[in-house]
């Protein structure tokens, strides 16, 4: 497993969860929880130590779409409001820091103060790490970001120069940063560029829904991105479809998204809490696509050569309660259709026994640990230099015979 580096530790640490005094006598005895599913907790009648309770996690969920197909599983325009909304708070964020005369890069030192994009431009970072391993001589000279967000990937790729070539890593020229959130998109304008930023990449930012037909001509991009901004649309095959319409003959698609092993702790402590508490069990966090979904799609779309590989990602957080601000505060808010209103009760609950299920022992005292499975996948559109498998039957020589010949030459 790869914990995410420790700058960002630092970051995450410091967030302070939001309990109101109403709460304070609340005691939640998770030995007895517990004990009803037949786990063993390692104290015994732990009460609830928060101070306050996240204010988030008292607001009602936003009313269900109108839309009445049973073919979706997101509501788009709800996670577009969670993502304005997101966007809104880190400007905030950022004009705090300046008026404590912070510097906005090392705000995770601050106690009240925190970037909450730290996953996100770690993951940015990573996919970008795996574009630097391309050895193309022409590079990708035309790019398109899509799910730009904030423009972490813009900012990795022109921090730094290609590999003998021009332009930023990967060899990008110029890039267009497309969004379905008008206040992500343009969340980070009033943040200066690294030296020499616009000289290696320039770069156009477009307002347009992930869902609808790209607005480009066929065969436009050398090269398409996205980085964790994939898991909450509803029509992924036309997506991919999409990208492969828009891409030039040995074009590339790279992308990384959320996979389906993610936030299971934060499933099983809300699972259980409702159980215990209304006895039934609702929809909390969004359906994630599976490894082999991701290569299905590739292929089904008519991408080439595919590769797929995984990160686990582990991160420290100080309480369950501070893990469900910050996915909050990330615009990660849940947006199913299906999704229904959680009370209080059920909240303290689903905190307590995470906290108790899931410690985490580190350098900065007990914390918890929350668990995400990342998938990376590389694509290309067909083209006549790239290798092809031969055809069914025209092998000249059985593997049976290489692995005896590979046994007598060790022999």
């Amino acid at each position: 497993m790869k914990p995410l580096v420790g700058r960002i530790y630092n970051g995450i640490s410091s967030a302070q969860a939001r309990f109101p005094s109403s709460v304070l006598k609340h005691q939640c005895n998770t030995s007895r929880f517990l004990s009803v599913v037949g786990a063993v907790p390692e104290r015994e009648n732990t009460r609830c130590k928060h101070p306050r309770i996240c204010h988030h996690l008292l607001i009602r969920s936003p009313a269900r779409h109108s839309s009445t197909s049973t073919s979706l599983a997101f509501d788009r325009n709800v996670k577009r409001l969670q993502r304005d909304n997101a966007a809104r708070a880190r400007k905030q964020w950022r004009q705090t820091a300046a008026a404590n005369n912070n510097n906005v890069s090392n705000v995770g030192d601050d106690d009240d103060i925190v970037d909450y994009e730290y996953f996100r431009q770690e993951m940015a970072l990573r996919l970008v790490d795996r574009l630097d391993d391309i050895r193309r001589e022409e590079g990708f000279p035309l790019a398109l970001d899509l799910g730009s967000g904030v423009g972490h990937l813009y900012n990795a790729i022109s921090a730094d120069d290609a590999f003998e070539g021009v332009g930023g890593i990967g060899g990008i020229r110029k890039m267009v940063q497309l969004d379905s959130s008008y206040e992500m998109l343009h969340a980070d304008d009033d943040i200066p560029l690294e030296d020499g930023a616009k000289e290696r990449c320039e770069s156009y930012k477009l307002h347009s829904d992930e869902e609808d037909k790209l607005p480009f001509p066929d065969g436009t991009f050398d090269l398409v991105l996205s980085s964790q901004s994939l898991h909450w649309i509803n029509d992924l095959p036309n997506l991919f479809k999409e990208v492969f319409r828009v891409l030039k003959p040995d074009g590339c698609f790279m992308l990384s998204m959320i996979g389906g092993a993610t936030l299971p702790e934060l499933r099983i402590a809300l699972t259980l809490a409702e159980m215990e508490r209304v006895g039934g069990v609702g929809t909390h966090v969004g359906p994630f696509v599976e490894l082999s979904d991701v290569g299905a799609l590739m292929q089904n779309a008519g991408f080439a050569l595919p590769t797929i590989d995984i990160d686990t990602v582990e991160i420290s957080y100080p309480n369950a309660a501070v893990l469900m601000e910050h996915l909050q505060r990330m615009g990660e808010g849940n947006a199913s259709l299906r999704r229904e209103q959680t009370s209080r009760d059920v909240f303290l609950a689903a905190s307590c026994l995470y906290d108790e299920m899931y410690p985490l022992e580190s350098e900065e005292g007990k914390d918890v640990k929350a668990s995400a499975q990342v998938i990376f996948a590389i694509g290309w559109t067909p083209h006549e230099s790239q290798q092809k498998p031969l055809k069914r039957g025209s092998a000249t020589h059985r593997v049976g015979e290489i692995v005896s010949q590979h046994k007598s030459d060790d022999v």
